[in-house]
């Protein structure tokens, strides 16, 4: 059983940063990041004051039937699409739930001089396949150009931004491993 993967899953759930968690509980941030990569492990009581905060019986934590991932057709209705007409991409949410999963697939259309948004560092990893066109990520100060059929792939321990680099529209597939948020 992965403890701090259902620790995770139920805090997420809640809408609860580890922060947040960890303040309620009275527990660090950090002890909390360990506790969901099942770097270290909760005494009982510990254990018992974080389902309690996140709303959770014992033996319903410790019920060996995951339910929680049955679903495996996302069909193309249940996509959800953000406009940014100010920086000029378009952004489709590959499946619905995916800021409750481990990664999280997005399809981004950038037009032409379009960028998506700004990211501050984070412990995330990002890959990026390019399907149409041409972009530039800038990593710090660093910028990497790929173009159709080619990747990025990147820990986002810096500041880092997409841009189109082409004189059309730029599509990517861009996933992010939320594992460690």
């Amino acid at each position: 059983m992965q403890i701090g993967k259902k620790i995770k899953q139920l805090r997420l759930k809640k809408g609860l940063t580890q922060e947040e968690l960890g303040e309620r509980t009275d527990l660090s941030k950090g002890f909390i990041s360990q506790l969901e990569r099942d770097i270290n492990s909760p005494s009982i009581e510990t254990l018992f004051s974080i389902l309690n905060v996140l709303g959770s019986k014992p033996k319903d934590f410790f019920d060996d039937d995951d339910h929680s991932r049955t679903k495996v057709y996302y069909p193309k209705e249940e996509q959800t699409i953000y406009l940014d007409d100010e920086k000029k991409y378009k952004l489709h949410w590959l499946i619905s739930e995916s800021n409750e999963n481990e990664m999280e697939p997005v399809l981004i259309s950038l037009d032409i001089g379009g960028q998506f948004k700004q990211f501050e560092p984070s412990l995330s990893e990002t890959f990026i396949y390019v399907l149409q066109g041409k972009v530039t990520l800038t990593i710090g100060k660093q910028n990497y150009i790929a173009t159709a059929g080619e990747s990025l792939y990147f820990d986002a321990s810096d500041n880092h931004l997409l841009q189109n680099a082409a004189e059309e529209i730029s599509k990517v597939i861009y996933v992010v491993n939320n594992s460690y948020l």
